[in-house]
C-alpha cells in the first residue's frame, strides 16, 4: 500500500549559493509539528517540500 503524500511548496533547485530555501521551509514545518521532508524532482529541477501520509495525492 502506498501511502499518500501532498506537496506544500515548490522551490527552483537554482537557487542562489549558500541558500536552502526547501530546507528552510522544511525545517519551519517540522518545528510546528508537520512530518515533512525534502526532496528533488529531477523531471522539472525543483526540490518539492512534502507531507507524507497526507489525505489525498498530488
Amino acid at each position: 500500500m502506498v501511502m499518500g503524500r501532498t506537496v506544500l511548496e515548490r522551490f527552483p533547485a537554482g537557487g542562489p549559493r549558500g541558500s536552502w530555501p526547501a530546507e528552510e521551509f522544511a525545517h519551519e514545518r517540522r518545528q510546528e509539528g508537520m512530518p515533512v521532508e525534502v526532496v528533488m524532482d529531477l523531471a522539472t529541477d525543483t526540490f518539492l517540500v512534502i507531507l507524507r501520509g497526507a489525505e489525498g495525492v498530488d
